[in-house]
């Protein structure tokens, strides 16, 4: 994972919070104080600590709670907002026109990953049916024309460049009409890796702009610089206009968290990260679901839409009934028909990076099972379904018979209901010590 680091110390934090009895102002002070050890590990600036922890703090006690929702929960939600907030808050893709030549011009300093990093946005978009093509306006660095145009090649996108021609804003001129002429929808166009204190360089990259009018400048930092990225993204802000930033080389090292904050405060969003060494290792950057995955709860949002997709309805009679330990069959085909709305049930628990280890026999309910189930079900007395441990020997025979079905299926629905309500009991348990919930609830499953 991208920042393993700050993601484990971040979700550790927030276990102290899952396991606390009692959610008080104390409470919240040590989880502040795990967030900003965390962050001042993975080298954030002092000051962006400050300020998001000062946030957390003041929001996790002083808002008002929704409705069936637990401070746990609320909090929960405060750190994850607030990280993605200080992130640039909402995901921002390359403005692309279809069928028009969009000149995007990349920039940064030698060793930044720049050349490789056209080589990937010129894989991704050829993949998603954007013609695109690569254009080495590099004259400086040895190897810079011969990396691009290896680069463009494996992924099969037309390169323009010369490696006799030295002048730069030319090599873009001419590139450019090339590439419009072949009728190439993103032209990502390679300049020379600058340094802030190279005057003459920074002047070529204000002359190529004005030459060529790219639709956008992005620029790429390194992500094992940390807070040193401020001042390389400031100088360059300085220089021309920045319309965005790429972070590279977030899969190692401890400094990411300081390179991803330095650059979203220069006020230019992050579009992508780079995440390996690989032509595909590369990914656009929504600071929410960053946020998430940090958290360990990989897909909260993902989550949250597919219950509101499913339109799930809560039974708060069932649901209070449970969580004073009575759950029935009834109940429990409730609960697994709810879920299947969402998807399988295990993935559902992933997507809020909970741990817990499901029964496989709960896990891999299919769409079968659940109507075998039910025809059982419509079998037994209410009696049964209420107290499904008078289900004896002679019972499980005449409910087979009477549905149509064999014996092993009648006893593998009360080996599926013994196993759920374990699991229910154990959740529920978990909502006791924490008050009014250890986990984000999904609605219609108690104790979660």
């Amino acid at each position: 994972m991208v920042l393993e680091g700050l993601g484990k110390s971040l979700n550790s934090a927030l276990k102290k919070l899952f396991g606390a009895s009692v959610i008080d102002a104390e409470l919240v002070k040590e989880l502040v104080k795990d967030i900003q050890r965390a962050l001042l590990i993975a080298d954030v600036d002092v000051t962006l600590v400050k300020a998001i922890t000062e946030r957390v703090q003041e929001k996790a006690l002083d808002e008002n709670l929704p409705k069936r929702i637990s401070r746990r929960e609320h909090i929960v939600k405060v750190v994850w907002d607030t990280l993605a907030f200080f992130l640039g808050e909402k995901a921002i893709p390359l403005k692309i026109n279809p069928g028009k030549p969009n000149l995007v011009m990349m920039i940064g300093i030698q060793g930044s990953g720049k050349t490789t990093t056209i080589g990937k946005l010129a894989r991704y978009y050829q993949k998603r049916g954007i013609k695109t093509g690569a254009i080495c306006a590099d004259n400086f660095r040895p190897g810079a024309y011969s990396q691009l145009k290896q680069l463009a090649e494996k992924s099969n996108v037309p390169f323009y460049g010369d490696e006799q021609e030295k002048d730069a804003v030319k090599l873009a001129k001419n590139g450019y009409k090339i590439m419009k002429e072949k009728g190439v929808e993103l032209i990502l166009l390679d300049t020379s890796g600058r340094h802030r204190e190279e005057t003459g360089l920074i002047k070529e990259m204000k002359d190529i702009s004005k030459g060529v009018k790219p639709q956008e400048i992005v620029l790429v930092i390194d992500g094992t610089l940390g807070q040193q990225a401020s001042v390389q993204a400031g100088a360059f802000k300085q220089a021309t206009e920045i319309g965005s930033i790429i972070v590279t080389k977030l899969d190692g090292g401890a400094k990411g968290g300081g390179a991803l904050s330095a650059a979203a405060a220069t006020g230019a969003p992050i579009k992508f990260i780079g995440t390996g060494e690989g032509m595909d290792a590369i990914e656009p950057f929504n600071p929410t679901k960053f946020a998430g995955r940090l958290l360990g709860m990989s897909d909260i949002q993902g989550l949250v839409d597919k219950v509101r997709e499913a339109q799930i309805e809560v039974d708060e009679d069932a649901t209070m009934r449970i969580m004073k330990g009575k759950f029935t069959l009834t109940d429990m085909m409730a609960q697994l028909k709810q879920l299947k709305k969402m998807g399988p049930i295990g993935k559902v628990m992933e997507m809020m990076g909970l741990q817990y280890k499901l029964p496989e026999d709960i896990a891999s309910v299919q769409e079968e099972n659940l109507k075998r189930f039910e025809v059982i079900m419509n079998s037994m007395t209410k009696a049964e379904l209420d107290e499904p441990k008078v289900i004896k020997a002679s019972r499980v025979k005449r409910i087979a018979h009477g549905s149509g079905t064999s014996v092993k299926d009648v006893r593998e629905l009360l080996k599926q209901y013994e196993n759920m309500k374990k699991m229910m009991k154990q959740m529920g348990k978990s909502r006791k010590r924490g008050g009014r919930g250890g986990f984000p609830n999904i609605p219609g499953m108690p104790g979660m």
